[in-house]
């Protein structure tokens, strides 16, 4: 497997300086890949009617394409993917004209980990319908190919419509594309569509009958298994030599192509600790 990295999205803070120096001592310590985390908005738990989830306004998230093209400038090696990006929230033309300028900065060193998002608020403030979010997904990908790939053409789907029209410059391959969740609808999607998964569990036998279902939905759709990568992460937080060991090992054995250590929410307070917290992990399983 892959061994990467997830970016501290809100421990990191705004200094430039150190974000640079927490891409480049990833890449220096050999992380073959770093994710990052997508939200737009925090919700106020004191908003009308109160608000309950994982984070709020004061948990930062940085925005992933303008933080990637940053870390891309100062870094030659090391692989950028989102994990994820919730895309039906955005305009697919314009999400497609980021990727692809992406893409061309970093040398094709982006994949593009996708999802439907679950936080109303965002939709509600980027205007666009909750509802149909997966469907709208499944439309945006194909349309994403289209203007990665081709000149100007002609589209009309059900939520797009491109006429004579296409985006440049334009990446010199196509960007991969990787669906993360694991409801079947989204299996279904990420195994006929998608170049890999980003799994939200752990490697159990729940995991494993998310694979051999996506499997069975590649064999019948005419697919290659061999390609489809998977995408998992582990916590620095509670772990130790052995566990991770082992967790690695069970997602190995279920045929996990990446994994990547998040160090965040584990006491670390500055960037050389968030990297040697990751290095005491990459020690443990390579």
């Amino acid at each position: 497997m892959r061994v990467g990295i997830v970016f501290p999205h809100h421990e990191i803070g705004t200094d430039p300086g150190a974000i640079k120096a927490y891409a480049q001592g990833a890449e220096a310590m050999g992380a073959d890949h770093m994710l990052i985390y997508d939200h737009v908005l925090g919700a106020d738990p004191n908003r009308p009617g109160g608000w309950h989830g994982p984070y709020d306004k004061d948990v930062a998230f940085h925005e992933p394409f303008t933080t990637f093209a940053f870390m891309a400038a100062v870094t030659e090696t090391i692989e950028f993917t989102t994990a994820v990006l919730i895309l039906p929230q955005r305009q697919t033309a314009l999400v497609a004209k980021q990727a692809a300028q992406l893409a061309i900065l970093s040398n094709n060193r982006f994949r593009l980990g996708i999802g439907t998002g679950w936080n109303t608020v965002e939709y509600e403030a980027l205007n666009v319908p909750f509802d149909a979010r997966g469907t709208r997904q499944a439309e945006q990908v194909e349309l994403m190919r289209k203007l990665w790939m081709s000149d100007a053409f002609t589209y009309e789907g059900r939520f797009h419509t491109v006429t004579q029209a296409s985006i440049l410059p334009r990446p010199s391959q196509t960007i991969p594309i990787w669906f993360g969740g694991g409801v079947p609808a989204l299996l279904k999607r990420c195994a006929r569509l998608g170049d890999g998964w980003i799994p939200i569990g752990t490697p159990n036998e729940a995991s494993a009958e998310m694979i051999e279902f996506m499997k069975k939905e590649r064999e019948s759709a005419g697919l290659s298994w061999d390609s489809f990568g998977i995408q998992a992460q582990v916590q620095f937080q509670g772990g130790d030599p052995e566990r991770w060991r082992n967790h690695f090992e069970r997602w190995e054995a279920l045929g996990c192509t990446h994994i990547a250590i998040a160090t965040h929410n584990a006491g670390n307070t500055n960037i050389d600790e968030h990297l040697a917290s990751a290095q005491t992990y990459f020690d443990a399983v390579l």
